[in-house]
């Protein structure tokens, strides 16, 4: 399915980096009985993956405050032109959730004070729920329904992490029976926000021009997470899931170049999913992507979610890594599996 947008503007951006930094080698430290039941050598967490270190809350947020700072941080900037009371739409967009009723974009809703005009709902697509959102509002606001719409979503991969850790330390699962949980270990926290309007609003703000979306949920069950004794716990098939979510990509870059004209030549700066250092070469490698292009931020915030696209490109606004008059494209892959690639201008 391709978007083409005319008069969709990001007007603002914020983040949250939590507090708390984690290492690969501190996680390694806690497994120690386990790396040394299984004979692992330290350090193979780190080669793996390239994620050096990862953040999290020092004490448990739910995800409607993280976003709700995320969204704070925002209109305390002073970057926007909108009001709180200004916006028409209200999206929480994470994988994470307060609870399943009622909708964690109702707590963000309140907590930030906004109107009774301001519709919400949540959106969640395992890590593709924020890009998601903005091809829902960015239609809304094309067509002409809405001026303006906050998108929010704060990720907690603390909970999982901690859990994964102590499955792993209490069982005697041989080294083919714990790759399952590996990808637990390289996720993080965050929290960003996003002020999508209409162009007229904002003429020099990063307007979005164009997104093709693809799917296969033939392998849907490659990435499952959910409560289990009270606890969060998820399993992937790493090397399958990897390989179908490339596979997946690779039609879908082909169909976006189509559709609008952009391609590796053209265009300045790549950004992919902030799963690993493995995962971002072997899909640029695929695409016949110059990685010299791409501006990345695993390495320091591990696997966010859906917060880990948005964060990585408001980042990149705010230190420079995305540079202005260009050319930007968002490669994003979600679990289910779902790809979605996002051209914006800048």
């Amino acid at each position: 399915m391709f978007f083409s947008f005319e008069n969709v503007s990001i007007e603002a951006m914020a983040y949250v980096l939590p507090p708390e930094s984690l290492s690969s080698d501190s996680i390694e430290t806690r497994l120690h009985s386990t790396y040394e039941r299984l004979g692992l050598s330290n350090g193979r967490l780190k080669l793996m993956t390239g994620i050096k270190e990862r953040r999290f809350w020092n004490c448990y947020k739910k995800p409607s405050e993280a976003s709700a700072e995320a969204a704070d941080k925002l209109f305390a900037s002073g970057t926007s032109c909108f009001k709180k009371n200004d916006l028409d739409l209200l999206i929480h967009s994470s994988v994470c959730r307060d609870r399943l009723e009622p909708s964690t974009a109702a707590y963000v809703h309140n907590i930030l004070g906004l109107g009774n005009h301001t519709q919400f709902f949540d959106l969640s697509n395992a890590c593709l729920g924020f890009i998601n959102s903005i091809l829902i509002a960015g239609g809304m606001i094309e067509s002409g329904k809405i001026k303006c719409a906050l998108i929010v979503s704060g990720e907690d991969g603390k909970p999982v992490l901690d859990n994964t850790i102590d499955i792993l330390n209490s069982s005697r699962f041989d080294r083919n029976e714990i790759k399952p949980y590996f990808a637990n270990l390289t996720l993080g926290s965050g929290a960003v926000a996003a002020l999508l309007c209409h162009s007229s609003f904002s003429p020099k703000s990063p307007k979005i021009k164009y997104a093709n979306l693809l799917t296969d949920s033939s392998v849907c069950k490659l990435c499952e997470g959910g409560v289990s004794d009270n606890s969060l716990t998820m399993q992937t098939e790493s090397e399958k899931l990897l390989n179908a979510g490339v596979a997946l990509a690779s039609l879908n870059w082909q169909k976006f170049c189509k559709s609008s004209g952009w391609n590796e030549k053209i265009i300045d700066k790549f950004l992919c999913h902030q799963v690993s250092r493995r995962h971002m070469l072997r899909l640029y490698e695929t695409l016949n992507l110059d990685p010299t292009k791409d501006f990345s931020t695993y390495q320091y915030l591990g696997n966010t979610g859906s917060v880990a696209l948005p964060i990585t490109f408001a980042i990149g606004l705010a230190i420079g890594g995305v540079k202005s008059s260009s050319k930007c494209a968002l490669l994003g892959i979600g679990s289910g599996l779902s790809s979605i690639i996002l051209g914006i201008q800048l």
